[in-house]
């Protein structure tokens, strides 16, 4: 017994050192327990950032595929471009036929006729004929004239005619040429909207077609054919183009489609690739208004 006694007398040195040795265990189990619960806290916050940043890239994901689909708008076919063509889903030899028709100062007024002109295909015509955007005093002027005119091809009134014999039915105002107060007569339009109508009309320097009225900002497409029901571009302004080859990013951003910005990267992509050989080139360029480019083609050069 004294010798397992001697076992558990410490002097006054022993003991301290196990108490300090005590206190370090502690120590560590303490710090090991701390460390554990703050690391446990960092990962779910780091979980929960991650989760705020994988929802951030799909939202660009979703914008980038929206900005590749090409929205359609009401459309005169009339005016089809080489691009336009090609996101309706047309051939060269359709596109060909339509320009060399068109090249003769001559319009297809209907659904029917324009097949006739380009023979596409019953599939695709009843695809894309939904947003097909006839002007309606050909409507009234085929109607009106069928005693006169039944035994000759409508296609061969050209648009000079029409116009014509449409001012003699209805009475339409150039929409060149109405003011602000005319055009709040219309339903749907009031203050603001006619002011603005009027505002785009003369930044642009006058509407080359009746579909460039879509392009003002906040006009409902329901409110903008009612309209054209009652004004038309009749006289087109004379239009300076822009050569996109020679022109500056200032002179190019001076037409009402294209911001400064844009202009910087048509003259960015100019100078890497060389001068533009077509201007469906430039779809290439990010950000460019690809739905928007038959009209803003009116406006261009190379």
């Amino acid at each position: 017994m004294k010798n397992i006694k001697s076992h558990f007398k410490f002097n006054k040195q022993e003991r301290s050192g196990i108490f300090f040795l005590l206190f370090i265990i502690v120590f560590l189990q303490v710090a090991y327990f701390i460390y554990g619960y703050y690391s446990s806290d960092n990962s779910k916050s780091s979980f929960a950032h991650d989760l705020e940043t994988q929802a951030k890239i799909d939202a660009l994901k979703k914008e980038a595929l929206q900005k590749d689909v090409v929205k359609i708008y009401p459309f005169n076919p009339n005016f089809i471009t080489d691009y336009k063509g090609y996101t309706l889903g047309m051939s060269v030899e359709e596109i060909d036929r339509l320009h060399a028709f068109r090249s003769q100062d001559k319009f297809a007024n209907s659904v029917e006729e324009f097949q006739k002109v380009t023979l596409i295909s019953d599939s695709l015509l009843g695809v894309i004929s939904s947003y097909f955007k006839f002007p309606e005093w050909t409507k009234k002027s085929n109607t009106s004239d069928i005693g006169k005119r039944n035994s000759l091809d409508t296609s061969s009134y050209s648009s000079q005619s029409l116009i014509k014999n449409f001012s003699n039915e209805v009475l339409v105002k150039d929409l060149n040429q109405v003011t602000a107060e005319e055009l709040k007569s219309v339903y749907g339009i009031g203050e603001k909207l006619s002011v603005r109508i009027v505002k785009f009309r003369d930044r642009l320097g006058g509407f080359l077609i009746n579909e460039q009225l879509y392009d003002v900002y906040a006009l409902e497409q329901e409110t903008a054919n009612r309209v054209l029901s009652r004004f038309k571009v009749f006289n087109k302004p004379e239009v300076q183009k822009i050569n996109i080859n020679t022109n500056s990013a200032y002179e190019i951003s001076s037409l009402v489609y294209i911001k400064y910005a844009l202009a910087k990267e048509i003259v960015v992509y100019r100078e890497v690739n060389g001068n533009f050989k077509s201007l469906n080139e430039l779809v290439n360029i990010p950000n460019f208004p690809t739905e928007k480019i038959d009209r803003i083609a009116l406006y261009l050069t190379l």
